[in-house]
């Protein structure tokens, strides 16, 4: 492929990431939900800690773990920005 080929890849699956973002956005309305129903908070350190080792796990690279987890610290704390602000 040449270089535009590979750029509209990129496009393409930046596309598909901020799906899937959104996506992942919306069930995290969903849980604030249930939690507010049932009176638990919203924070779950110990959930959080626990789902960034799973998904460092996960990781095969090229990408670092640190990298890894510098962009799902910033995907929860949105999560639970958008939980805490939902009525």
């Amino acid at each position: 492929m040449d270089l535009s080929e590979w750029r509209e890849r990129i496009d393409q699956l930046d596309k598909e990431l901020l799906q899937r973002l959104n996506e992942r956005m919306r069930c995290a309305l969903e849980i604030g939900h249930i939690k507010k129903q049932h009176g638990q908070p919203i924070r779950d350190p110990e959930r959080e800690e626990a789902l960034l080792e799973k998904l460092k796990g996960y990781n095969e690279g090229p990408m670092r773990d640190v990298a890894i987890e510098d962009i799902f610290r910033r995907i929860i704390a949105e999560a639970i920005y958008l939980e805490e602000r939902e009525d």
